[in-house]
């Protein structure tokens, strides 16, 4: 699989990572529960195939998702970048807030190195802006001060707008930024992508298969069933009326897909890679077979006139 710089940072990353939000298990945004074995082996299988880094975060299953990577790593040879992500905490209820103190950061820090065994985090991110929106500069402030000391190696930030990642900039240099991007949440095509792009910030999106819609394995009856601690249930994308024009959008994709030998979230993934402000797309997989129906997306590339023929459903069904 090819490999591209994240941004200015000496990290060059496959097209696709491992992402390990479902693999956390069950808590407030889980995805139900998870097999701990059966998410080792997709993590590995991922890896065996090519895929040089990973994504998680502390939050992920309350920090259970940093202990299946870590678990998932041992003993490799060959290990991967590894990405971690801070300032969502949980207390004893498993209530999850927003902090960007400082000293509450270097907490979590310590908790992510000791989870993941590991004695460098390659690349640490803001999870969430504080809901106040006041923090952000003592925020990236603690992040600058841990890649100086060397326990990260980078730092960049999720889900923020151009105007809190201008305010990071003014402190610390922005490695990446980490926002949601599919073909259904393509918001961030207006103004953020293009500001990346221009400021030679490394982007990795989030859901380019819109949290396993686009894969090709849903159906209305699935999403009916799906487990009631499953976050998705409460998300309009699974909802009438959009969920029946999301599943159309797939019957698209799988046309597309299917002279390539691409299954629909492969063209799902691709989509988002088209885009030149894009460096790589996180894909989860809670199983060896899951990850076989994405690893294509590494190395495969929709044509203009793909791209073209998804763009004029999305007009046609808004």
């Amino acid at each position: 699989m090819e490999t591209r710089q994240l941004g200015t940072t000496d990290l060059h990353i496959t097209p696709i990572g491992f992402g390990s939000w479902a693999v956390g298990g069950p808590w407030a945004w889980g995805w139900g529960p998870q097999d701990d074995n059966q998410s080792i082996a997709a993590i590995q299988h991922a890896l065996d195939l090519g895929v040089n880094w990973i994504d998680t975060a502390a939050v992920y299953g309350l920090g259970h998702s940093e202990e299946v990577v870590a678990r998932a790593l041992k003993g490799r040879a060959n290990r991967p970048y590894v990405f971690t992500k801070c300032t969502q905490v949980w207390n004893e209820r498993g209530e999850v807030s927003t902090v960007l103190k400082a000293d509450s950061l270097r907490r979590e820090l310590e908790a992510s190195l000791r989870r993941l065994q590991v004695d460098v985090i390659d690349l640490y991110q803001i999870h969430w802006p504080d809901d106040a929106n006041t923090d952000i500069e003592e925020g990236w402030t603690a992040l600058a001060e841990f890649q100086r000391e060397g326990k990260v190696r980078y730092i960049g930030v999720s889900n923020f707008d151009v105007a809190q990642i201008k305010r990071a900039q003014a402190i610390a240099p922005v490695a990446s930024l980490q926002p949601p991007y599919s073909i259904i949440d393509a918001d961030v095509e207006g103004e953020i992508l293009p500001y990346c792009l221009e400021q030679q910030i490394g982007v990795i999106v989030y859901s380019p298969m819109a949290s396993g819609l686009l894969t090709g394995a849903f159906t209305a009856e699935r999403v009916a069933n799906l487990p009631p601690d499953d976050w998705r249930r409460r998300v309009e994308s699974f909802q009438e009326p959009q969920l029946s024009r999301n599943l159309q959008l797939v019957e698209l994709l799988r046309q597309i897909g299917q002279p390539h030998g691409r299954a629909p979230g492969e063209v799902a993934i691709a989509w988002t890679l088209h885009n030149p402000a894009v460096t790589g797309a996180i894909v989860g997989g809670r199983n060896p077979q899951q990850v076989e129906g994405i690893i294509g997306a590494g190395d495969f590339r929709l044509s203009d006139e793909e791209y073209t023929q998804i763009a004029t459903f999305m007009r046609e069904h808004p």
